[in-house]
């Protein structure tokens, strides 16, 4: 190697110059092969854009979801004038300048889907007036936030995982039959669409499930948090047997999935855990003497 000042050759391990005095620069080997190590291929098959970083931004707002885990909090900062869309009690904190507008989402026959789902009959919408401003959300049980960025697409969400998005995105309230009454999830389900920022909450983490072209899945109702609105798909038991060895195993009813098409499952059960501590409480009918 060559003294980059004098031109001097050297030898390959010198620190400095003889010549000139020149401090060579050695760079740490591990350094380069991390800078040229690649980074790991996507799935060209998955549909759901994931920020896994937690942040992001959309038009007139920038995103971040903090303590990413069981008590992820989504932090987001509006310009002046912008606003996003939430689920009604999905709020943690605000700003001064923050408006806040409830409104009955699609009208009266709207507003009654989405309570027959489960839902809140009003949609929020925080608007950062006059100057910028920051809203905070969370979902009422422990969970993790996933931020999606919808890329003019449609998915089907469990009602109870929607959190909050850009307010330009279409939420309808889309009826998911008596099977899915049946299975416990309530008679609907969200059909969203379009371009931006889709925040969707977990009980647990998300586990992120790719089909290919014909392949059949299942998965439990209560840990279904997204998936495609083009997929296939029918509620059923469990067990194929019979709905009696279904609710022996504990199972219930289950929905099989028909693919190319990606699911995103939450790990947890929130039914399950309710389940769990039911024997902790005491009863309606029990009495303190």
């Amino acid at each position: 190697m060559k003294c980059p000042k004098c031109t001097l050759e050297l030898k390959p391990d010198s620190r400095f110059c003889g010549s000139c005095g020149y401090q060579i620069e050695i760079e740490d080997p591990t350094v380069q092969q991390t800078a040229a190590r690649p980074s790991a291929p996507s799935n060209p098959n998955e549909t759901f854009h994931l920020d896994h970083d937690g942040k992001g931004m959309g038009r007139g707002y920038k995103w971040e979801i903090q303590y990413q885990g069981a008590f992820a909090l989504a932090v987001i900062q509006l310009e002046a004038e912008q606003a996003i869309s939430a689920e009604a009690g999905a709020m943690v904190s605000m700003s001064q300048n923050i408006d806040l507008h409830s409104e009955l989402k699609g009208g009266v026959m709207g507003a009654l889907k989405r309570f027959g789902g489960g839902e809140s009959a009003f949609v929020s919408t925080f608007t950062a007036q006059g100057a910028p401003g920051e809203v905070t959300f969370a979902p009422g049980a422990p969970g993790d936030i996933v931020g999606i960025e919808l890329r003019n697409q449609s998915f089907l969400v469990q009602s109870s995982s929607y959190m909050a998005g850009d307010k330009d995105l279409t939420v309808e309230t889309k009826f998911g039959g008596m099977k899915s009454f049946l299975g416990g999830e309530g008679l609907f389900l969200l059909h969203i669409s379009g371009q931006g920022l889709l925040l969707v909450s977990s009980f647990g983490s998300i586990h992120r499930k790719v089909l290919r072209a014909g392949e059949a899945y299942v998965v439990d109702t209560g840990h279904l948090v997204a998936w495609e609105a083009s997929m296939q798909y029918n509620v059923r038991k469990a067990a194929k047997s019979g709905f009696f060895r279904s609710m022996l195993s504990g199972e219930g009813l289950v929905a099989e999935f028909q693919g190319p098409g990606e699911i995103l499952i939450q790990t947890r059960n929130l039914r399950a855990f309710a389940g769990l501590l039911k024997p902790f409480f005491p009863s309606q009918s029990s009495s303190n003497f």
